[in-house]
């Protein structure tokens, strides 16, 4: 016995239309053969659930089968249930299939007429490489890229001068091909155009029938002051040539920036060391710092400065992105230890301690004295 049509979709017999439509896409779109190649049992429980479809979604079909069951459509009544035959190609079923499958099925031949064979160049990247500076004022810089243009001898058409496209003999130019799939019909992509509706017969000698040919290119880019390290910039139209006349792809430029010797870089702000003599560190006095711009700045050294005191220089860091404002620079002091003393000079920093009594460096005798402390809890505990 036949199973009831409720129960092959799985609805409630008060389902409205939509319910109806919902269920079967869902159970089409599961039990599609396509997506299970040589499964006997998914075939089968398709063509049920296209069977109870074609009578559940027809009003009069479903007040006969509601009221006389599948006794309605024995010896041919109403035209469908058991005896579908060609049921399957009918417009109940091609809005359902043009939702679940798009072009796939029947709906998209309708939508593929007139196809039109240029296609849409590849996007390009390239990878561009600046320094900091270049980054703070910007730049304009000449780039050469491998790409494609449109064939100047057919015009991007493909076709040799004199001669026209053709449309494809295989699927009349609409670029898609049907085959019978049990008492489904089903579209494919058509595999002699592969989809663009049209053959050249004549291709052009200098693109062989494609539209564009490899060239490279030299283009002028101006990279704006202020960018990031992975910035990157879409320059619309620059890549590669469509195909047949199609429009250009984008190009996308990935810029880094280099390592800079002297500053290191925080978004907007930039930080730099600067060495000083310990004797300018304990006395005091000034150091110059470079700038970003290639200008130098003077900053005072209190008495007693020791190594990590930082600076802060307001808006002498990095120019911002689209914006007026730069960042500032951060100077931290490195005071350096000298080296290489004479003897003298050993004599003379001798004194020096002596004559301070050590009291000239409380850090070291602040660390001194915890260190003093640490040993002799060790020393007690054990």
């Amino acid at each position: 016995m036949a199973q009831d049509y409720y129960q092959t979709l799985g609805i409630e017999r008060s389902a409205d239309s939509a319910a109806i439509k919902s269920a079967f896409r869902k159970l089409a779109m599961k039990y599609h053969p396509d997506r299970n190649p040589g499964d006997e049992d998914a075939e089968r429980k398709f063509k049920e659930c296209g069977e109870a479809y074609e009578v559940l979604s027809d009003e009069q079909k479903r007040a006969a089968y509601d009221r006389f069951g599948h006794a309605a459509f024995q010896n041919g009544g109403m035209g469908g249930g058991g005896g579908m035959g060609g049921g399957f190609a009918s417009g109940a079923f091609s809005d359902v299939f043009e939702d679940i499958f798009g072009d796939f099925m029947s709906g998209g031949a309708g939508r593929s007429r007139g196809r039109s064979s240029a296609m849409r160049g590849a996007d390009l990247k390239y990878d561009l490489e600046i320094s900091l500076q270049e980054a703070f004022s910007g730049i304009k810089r000449e780039i050469t890229i491998p790409s494609s243009e449109a064939c100047e001898k057919c015009e991007g058409s493909g076709a040799e001068p004199g001669t026209q496209p053709q449309a494809c003999p295989t699927c009349g130019g609409i670029g898609r091909v049907r085959a019978q799939q049990g008492f489904f019909t089903v579209e494919r992509t058509c595999p002699s155009c592969q989809g663009q509706g049209q053959i050249i017969a004549d291709p052009c000698s200098a693109c062989a029938g494609q539209g564009r040919v490899r060239k490279e290119r030299t283009l002028s880019v101006d990279i704006p002051a202020g960018v990031e390290d992975g910035t990157r910039i879409r320059l619309t139209g620059e890549g590669e040539a469509g195909l047949r006349g199609g429009p250009f792809g984008d190009l996308y430029l990935f810029v880094s920036v280099e390592d800079h010797e002297l500053f290191e870089r925080d978004g907007p702000d930039l930080y730099c060391d600067v060495h000083v003599p310990m004797v300018t560190a304990a006395l005091g006095g000034k150091v110059e710092a470079p700038t970003i711009e290639g200008g130098r700045v003077e900053i005072k050294v209190p008495e007693g400065a020791q190594t990590g005191q930082k600076f802060r220089l307001r808006g002498e860091g990095m120019t911002q992105l689209r914006r007026k404002a730069r960042g500032d620079m951060f100077v931290e002091l490195r005071v350096e230890t000298p080296s290489n003393l004479t003897a003298r000079q050993k004599e003379l920093l001798r004194e020096f301690c002596a004559e301070g009594g050590g009291q000239d460096c409380p850090r070291s005798n602040g660390f001194l004295d915890k260190a003093k402390g640490f040993w002799d809890q060790l020393k007690d505990a054990g």
